[in-house]
C-alpha cells in the first residue's frame, strides 16, 4: 500500500504540474481572445441574464431543470472544501501572492467555463425517457468524433467521483464536527450518506430543487460572515493587497510559523488551487449545465461565467482576504485549519463560520458530483448502472468521514486531474464552434440583439 501511494504521488505531482497548469490556462487566455474577450465586453449583459435573473422560472427552451437549478447544481459540485481548505493550502504553501495567481486563474477560467457549457448544450442528448445528458463525453464524441477521449474521460471522471466529491467532502465534514462539536465521524457519515441517498434518488430535478435554495442560503451566510470581519479590521485592507501584489512576483519570506515560499510556487499553488476550486477546465460542470431548460447554447454559457466570479472572485477572495489580513497566513496552519484561525482571529466565534461552511460545503459538493458520477457511468454502461452507481457511492461517504480506503481517495485526486486532459483538447478543437455559436447570439439580428431592441 505505501508503494501505491509513493507511485501515485509521484504521478499526481505530474498531473497537477507545470504542463497541466499552462494548458489550463492556455486555453483560457485562447478562448478569451476567440470569443473576443466576451467575460469582460458582455460581464454586465451576463450578470443581467444570470444573476438578476436568478429566480426567474418564464425560461424559453428545452430542458429538465431551470438554468438557475442546473447552475445551482454546479456550483453545489464546485463550492466546496477548496473554498475554505483549497484557499487556506494554497497560501499555506504559496506564501499570499498565491492569491493573485489565484485570481488569474479565474478570470481566465470564465472563459473556458464558459465555452464548456456551450458545447454541452449545443451536443446534448434527449434520452429515451425524456432526460437531457451532455458534457465533454458527448462533446468529444459527437462533436470530434474521438469516442476513446470521451470514454477515457468518462473513466476517469466516475473514479473521480468516489474520492474528490465523495470521500474528501465527507471526511472534511466529520474532521471539522468532531473537532468543534466533538460528534462521532460515524455518525457524521452515517447522516450524510441518508441525506445525500435522500435526495439524489429523485434525480436531477430533486437535486436541483435542493441546490437552488441550499447554495444561496449557504453562500450568502459564508460571505455576511466573512464580509463582517473584514469591515471589523477594514484598517488592514490596503496592506493585505499589498501583500498579495508584492508577493505574487517576488515570493515570500520565511516569517513566524511560515517556512518560505518561491515566485514559482505563488504561481503553482495559486493556479492550482484556483482550478481546484472552481473546475473551469476540469469538464465537471458542463454536466450539470447540460440539463437546463434554455433557448440558445450561449445563454447558458453565460451562467458559467457567473459560476466561475461567484466562486473565486467572490467566495475564495473573501477567504482568502481574512487568511492575509488577520496575519493568520504566517502561523504554520495549513487548509481548514488556517482559515478556522484567521476568521477566529478577525471575529469572536468566526471559527464557527468556517464549521457551517465545510458543512454545507460539502453536502452540496456530494450532491453535484454524485450526479456527475452517474452521468459518467451512464455514458460507460447505460442507464441501468445509475443504480449500481448509488450503490457504490453512498456507503463511501460513511467510509470517507472515518478516514478509510486512502489510496482511493488519493488515486481519484489524480484522475480529477486527469479528467482535464480530454476535456481541454476537446475545447481546444471545438473552438469554431464556441465561436460561431457565440457570433449567432450576439451577431446582427441574433437573440440578443433581438431582446436590446
Amino acid at each position: 500500500m505505501d508503494l501505491f501511494m509513493d507511485i501515485n504521488d509521484v504521478i499526481n505531482d505530474l498531473v497537477w504540474g507545470w504542463p497541466l497548469l499552462f494548458l489550463i490556462i492556455g486555453t483560457g487566455l485562447f478562448l478569451t481572445i476567440r470569443t473576443s474577450f466576451i467575460p469582460f465586453t458582455k460581464f454586465g449583459y451576463a450578470m443581467k441574464q444570470t444573476f438578476f435573473k436568478m429566480f426567474a422560472k418564464d425560461q424559453v427552451g428545452e430542458g429538465e431543470v431551470t438554468a438557475f437549478q442546473a447552475v445551482s447544481t454546479a456550483l453545489a459540485a464546485a463550492v466546496g472544501t477548496g473554498n475554505i481548505a483549497g484557499v487556506g493550502t494554497a497560501i499555506a504553501i504559496g506564501g499570499p501572492g498565491a492569491v493573485f495567481w489565484m485570481w488569474l486563474a479565474a478570470v481566465v477560467g470564465m472563459a473556458t467555463k464558459y465555452g464548456e457549457v456551450v458545447l454541452s448544450i449545443e451536443y446534448r442528448e434527449k434520452t429515451d425517457d425524456g432526460r437531457y445528458v451532455g458534457g465533454p463525453m458527448y462533446y468529444l464524441d459527437k462533436g470530434i468524433n474521438k469516442k476513446w477521449l470521451a470514454v477515457l474521460f468518462a473513466v476517469f471522471g466516475t473514479v473521480a467521483t468516489f474520492g474528490i466529491g465523495n470521500m474528501v467532502q465527507s471526511n472534511s465534514v466529520a474532521d471539522s464536527l468532531e473537532t468543534t462539536f466533538n460528534i462521532d465521524p460515524l455518525i457524521t457519515g452515517i447522516v450524510l450518506a441518508v441525506a445525500v441517498a435522500l435526495v439524489t434518488v429523485g434525480g436531477i430535478k430533486k437535486i436541483g430543487k435542493v441546490t437552488e435554495v441550499l447554495v444561496p442560503f449557504m453562500a450568502a451566510v459564508y460571505i455576511v460572515g466573512g464580509l463582517l470581519i473584514i469591515l471589523l479590521n477594514i484598517t488592514e485592507v490596503p496592506a493585505a493587497f499589498a501583500l498579495i501584489f508584492r508577493d505574487a512576483f517576488t515570493g515570500t519570506a520565511a516569517v513566524g510559523g511560515f517556512v518560505g515560499s518561491t515566485f514559482t510556487m505563488a504561481i503553482r499553488f495559486g493556479i492550482a488551487r484556483g482550478v481546484f476550486t472552481n473546475e473551469a477546465g476540469l469538464g465537471s460542470a458542463p454536466i450539470a449545465h447540460a440539463a437546463a431548460t434554455t433557448d440558445h447554447p450561449v445563454r447558458q454559457g453565460l451562467w458559467g461565467i457567473f459560476e466561475v466570479f461567484a466562486d473565486t472572485l467572490v467566495l475564495c477572495t473573501i477567504t482568502a482576504l481574512v487568511i492575509v489580513m488577520t496575519g493568520a497566513w504566517d502561523t504554520g496552519f495549513d487548509g481548514a485549519a488556517l482559515t478556522t484561525v484567521a476568521f477566529d482571529e478577525g471575529m469572536a466565534f468566526g471559527g464557527y463560520i468556517v464549521t457551517f461552511g465545510l458543512v454545507f460545503f460539502a453536502f452540496s459538493t456530494l450532491l453535484g458530483w454524485s450526479y456527475y458520477g452517474e452521468r459518467c457511468m451512464e455514458y460507460l454502461f447505460g442507464p441501468k448502472s445509475i443504480i449500481l452507481y448509488r450503490f457504490l457511492f453512498i456507503p463511501l461517504i460513511v467510509v470517507g468521514a472515518v478516514g478509510g480506503l486512502r489510496a482511493i481517495w488519493a488515486l481519484a485526486d489524480t484522475l480529477n486531474g486527469l479528467m482535464a486532459i480530454p476535456n481541454l483538447i476537446g475545447l481546444l478543437l471545438l473552438s469554431p464552434v464556441v465561436v460561431r455559436l457565440t457570433k449567432n447570439y450576439f451577431g446582427k439580428g441574433g437573440i440578443y440583439q433581438r431582446e436590446e431592441s
